[in-house]
């Protein structure tokens, strides 16, 4: 069916999207009656006048008859334009036998989607998680926001849907294409609201993640995979460059196909893999502190008018300060909550989520900066993973060693001012805060660079950016500072074939969207060689 897609076509936000085809209508000249089948796209806030803030729509129109669709395009205005939307890949299965079942390592988003194409397409995967299923996560996770011990098993980083299940949820993400709506496609089909799939900066939200993981595991499941909880992979079986087996705290897996999703805090498991001969190389990753605002206060300064506030919700926003080395904002959480990134115990490092309704109040996001390789002090591969334990140990014991949250006002960290201990702020931590000066929780280049880049951030608000701000600290699980090398058209370890290494664990992906991708593609590799098992072949 012939499609005609329009773009940058505006609205005032106030206009319902009910009223979107009778605008499509208008701009194509044709009768309201003739806008039977459409959809959007993409939709963007244009916030750059708030004397009018505007929705900017992508729309796609179907149409019956492809002579009616050329002669509307004919002579119409730049944005409106046949338009065939790409197909997605739904690869055919190989031929070659597999002998045991595929593993999917990890439960976050890589695994998590790779599993579920395989499942669909017959290969009845196993799942493999270090921690525990959401039911007991979540229990785990609050013992530990209370004041209980810190289980380095099962809390905000490790346990099924990985750290991404409460790290707010955003999907943003800068690929696009049929691989991406086919991942946007099954969070809808678990409990996502259907406009992720076009909007700007899609958000499910940390409350709403676990009911989706939990959804997309049943699937799974129902397709005939397999999870097994609380298995930490711990050795490989590597038999003349093959794997042949898996070693597992829950025992000896057979399998020659396993795609590797651990995600970036399992250090241990790195350097398990590195022992094993698994090659690997250092990699920049982003650093830097996370910064609180009163929420109200970025509310004020995005729309201007408080009338926006109840159609268009809480404001969220991104900065880059541009200098010698640039500083930019990260993982934005509007209406959110500061939490502690803890995968090893006796150490601190911060992050933030916000549940889907946005409505705490406060903001925070990452101030984020890039450590390249040279800088790491050593040509180690796991240098970086060094540098993040050596900060994170200094800011759990500055901290005064109960994982409290070091925090000082932003501009007593831009003069160099220590806070008082006894000294009063405001935050959405609650475990407990300890004031402090964070000058020992980051390298010297990358406090010098947030310093500078700080008050540039603040001069494109108006001075609006650093009132009533506090920073926390350190943010140290930006991306991972390490890449498992692999095959490009391949896909599997240099040093081990059969393993597929993806996702942010593996150093080729960047959020929850493009771990999901990388994870699909190497499932995708997998489907096209091999044949879907047998269900005499899952006895192992």
């Amino acid at each position: 069916m012939p499609s005609i897609r329009i773009s940058n076509l505006t609205t005032n936000v106030f206009e319902p999207e009910a009223d979107l085809p009778k605008r499509l209508a208008h701009t194509l000249r044709v009768a309201d009656a003739d806008i039977a089948r459409w959809r959007i796209l993409r939709k963007s806030l244009d916030a750059r006048s708030r004397r009018e803030l505007k929705f900017v729509y992508t729309l796609l129109v179907e149409l019956p008859d492809s002579d009616q669709a050329a002669s509307l395009v004919a002579g119409k205005r730049p944005n409106v334009e046949l338009f065939s939307p790409p197909l997605f890949e739904d690869v055919p299965c190989g031929s070659t036998p597999l002998e045991q079942r595929p593993v999917v390592i990890g439960s976050g988003p890589a695994g998590l989607l790779a599993g579920y194409f395989l499942a669909v397409k017959g290969y009845q995967p196993l799942i493999i998680e270090r921690g525990q299923a959401v039911k007991e996560r979540v229990p785990a996770i609050r013992l530990f926001d209370s004041g209980g011990p810190h289980d380095p098993e099962n809390n905000y980083l490790f346990g099924e849907g990985g750290a991404g299940t409460f790290s707010d949820g955003k999907l943003t993400c800068r690929l696009s294409g049929p691989d991406v709506d086919w991942v946007l496609a099954r969070f809808v089909e678990c409990g996502g609201k259907p406009s992720l799939m076009y909007e700007q900066r899609p958000h499910l939200g940390s409350n709403r993640l676990p009911m989706i993981v939990r959804n997309l595991r049943r699937k799974i499941e129902e397709f005939g995979g397999e999870y097994r909880f609380g298995c930490r992979l711990e050795g490989l079986d590597i038999v003349d460059g093959q794997l042949r087996g898996l070693q597992t705290s829950s025992g000896h897996i057979a399998t020659t196909q396993a795609i590797l999703g651990i995600g970036h805090s399992a250090r241990d498991t790195y350097q398990m893999l590195l022992d094993a001969g698994i090659p690997m190389t250092q990699k920049a990753f982003q650093l830097g502190l996370r910064i609180e605002q009163p929420q109200e206060q970025v509310n004020r300064h995005k729309y201007g008018r408080p009338e926006y506030l109840e159609t268009l919700g809480a404001a969220d926003y991104t900065l880059t300060a541009r200098g010698e080395r640039d500083v930019y904002s990260f993982c934005m959480c509007a209406g959110g909550i500061a939490i502690p990134s803890i995968s090893e115990p006796n150490r601190f490092a911060t992050n933030g989520m916000s549940n889907s309704r946005h409505d705490t109040p406060f903001a925070n996001s990452g101030i984020m900066v890039t450590l390249e390789p040279h800088e790491f002090g050593g040509d180690h591969p796991l240098a970086g993973v060094e540098l993040q334990r050596r900060f994170e140990s200094a800011a759990f014991e500055l901290a005064g060693r109960n994982y409290f949250c070091p925090i000082q006002s932003a501009h007593d960290f831009l003069a160099g001012r220590s806070p008082s201990p006894n000294q009063r702020f405001d935050s959405s931590y609650s475990r407990g805060l300890a004031p402090m000066s964070l000058d020992n929780t980051l390298p010297s280049a990358v406090l010098s660079a947030i310093r500078s880049g700080l008050p540039l951030m603040n001069q494109k608000w108006r001075g609006d950016f650093l009132k009533n701000a506090n920073l926390i600290g350190p943010e140290m699980r930006g991306s991972s500072p390490v890449r498992i090398d692999r095959d490009v058209p391949a896909r599997q370890s240099l040093g081990c074939r059969g393993l597929y290494p993806v996702g942010e664990g593996a150093g080729f992906a960047g959020g929850i969207v493009s771990a999901a991708v990388d994870g699909l593609l190497s499932a995708k590799q997998v489907v096209r060689t091999f044949a879907p098992i047998q269900v005499t072949s899952r006895v192992e």
